[in-house]
């Protein structure tokens, strides 16, 4: 199926470290696109790049630190000037740092937002005209926690449940120009993020067993590359061109399917 994604330069948050965000980097590079990766600076990043580079992709990297609203401004800007205009944004940054009700701070909260939340909005802005010439798209990774709760956490569920909401927000917003906004939610998806959250549990292998079974399809924990195959789908002008405003799943039925079936 050709996605009609050649040679369009997407822009992904996050889109290195092993994990959903490397997965969409590889995935969109395979389909031809181009890409961009925002991100911290860290070694895995650099590491990546340069496997990236040395093999011919078309791969760019622009370090700096999600946070702060002026870098991530900066950073569009950068990428305009570097790359022209991109076709698609991918807010795939986020981390679930445990702010909680009970044992938060109201600037932790904050902080919190800051580092899921509020990049989303001022990248989205930025790309804003560059995504109406080129009639593009925007695509947001929350996570099953915006709907299911998980508690202790009440920073990621609330950036998360935001995402949702500014999903089919700015898919009324952007109606007129033919700019496509959806959201995917993953939930229990097996990243470097995750084993090294197993690894510090008493039994690690008794609590992926237990995590596992309460997954309807298959009873396994859904792949980073699954998370981005639907992603590239989503992207493509063509294979998806009347989608917009949607939330999809991609989590083996966990958050849906009745726990009676298990």
């Amino acid at each position: 199926m050709d996605l009609s994604l050649a040679d369009n330069l997407i822009v992904i948050t996050a889109g290195a470290g092993g994990g959903i965000g490397e997965a969409i980097t590889r995935a969109c590079l395979a389909e031809g696109a181009r890409v961009v990766i925002l991100n911290r600076k860290a070694p895995e990043v650099t590491a990546l790049l340069d496997e990236l580079k040395s093999s011919g992709a078309p791969a760019d990297l622009i370090e700096l630190e999600l946070g702060d609203p002026d870098a991530c401004t900066q950073a569009i800007e950068t990428v305009q000037a570097r790359h022209g205009d991109l076709f698609a944004l991918v807010n795939n940054a986020g981390v679930n740092d445990g702010v909680s009700l009970a044992g938060g701070t109201l600037e932790q909260f904050q902080q919190s937002l800051r580092i899921n939340l509020l990049h989303t909005f001022v990248l989205a802005q930025a790309a804003l005209p560059a995504l109406k010439r080129t009639r593009g798209t925007i695509l947001n990774i929350a996570s099953k926690v915006a709907l299911t709760g998980q508690g202790g956490t009440s920073g990621y569920a609330a950036a998360k449940g935001a995402m949702l909401a500014l999903t089919r927000e700015w898919a009324v917003d952007l109606l007129p120009f033919g700019i496509r906004v959806n959201a995917i939610l993953p939930a229990e998806v097996m990243t470097p993020a995750y084993q090294a959250w197993l690894a510090r549990l008493e039994d690690p292998a008794a609590r992926l067993a237990q995590i596992e079974q309460k997954i309807p399809l298959g009873h396994r924990m859904t792949t980073p590359a699954e998370i981005a195959a639907g992603v590239v789908f989503l992207l493509s002008p063509t294979q998806s061109a009347h989608t917009t405003g949607q939330y999809i799943h991609i989590d083996g039925g966990y958050v849906h399917l009745d726990r009676a079936l298990l």
